[in-house]
C-alpha cells in the first residue's frame, strides 16, 4: 500500500508540527549569521492533509548580509535538531543589513500528498 488516508495525513501533520521552528536556507545551507535565529511556528488544525501557519512568522532584523533566501525548512528544535520539511521559497528574497524576512499568516503551507 502506498496511499495514506486523509485521516492519517491529518494525524501525521498534527503530531509532527507541534513545537516546531522555521529556518531559512541559502540553497543547501541554513543561514549562519549572528543576528539569525529560527522562529517558532504554530500551525492550524490540519484539514484534507494540509495545514498552514496560524500567524505571521517574523525573523530578526539582519545585522549582516544573509544573502538570498531560497528555501524554508521546519525543524523540531530551535538549534540543531532534525529537519522535518524543506521546500523552495515561493519567491527568492535577498536579505541585506537592516532587512527582515517575514512569512505572512497562512503562507507556509505543509501538505502531504
Amino acid at each position: 500500500m502506498n496511499h495514506m488516508t486523509v485521516y492519517l495525513k491529518n494525524k501525521v501533520l498534527n503530531e509532527n508540527l507541534q513545537n516546531v521552528f522555521v529556518g531559512l536556507f541559502n540553497e543547501e545551507n541554513e543561514i549562519s549569521a549572528s543576528s539569525y535565529a529560527r522562529q517558532p511556528a504554530i500551525f492550524t488544525t490540519p484539514s484534507e492533509g494540509q495545514t498552514s501557519n496560524k500567524a505571521d512568522i517574523l525573523f530578526p532584523i539582519a545585522e549582516e548580509n544573509w544573502g538570498p533566501i531560497t528555501h524554508i525548512g521546519i525543524f523540531d528544535s530551535v538549534t540543531g535538531g532534525n529537519l522535518l520539511f524543506k521546500s523552495p521559497a515561493e519567491f527568492i528574497k535577498t536579505i541585506d543589513i537592516s532587512s527582515q524576512y517575514k512569512i505572512p499568516k497562512n503562507y507556509l503551507i505543509v501538505r502531504l500528498r
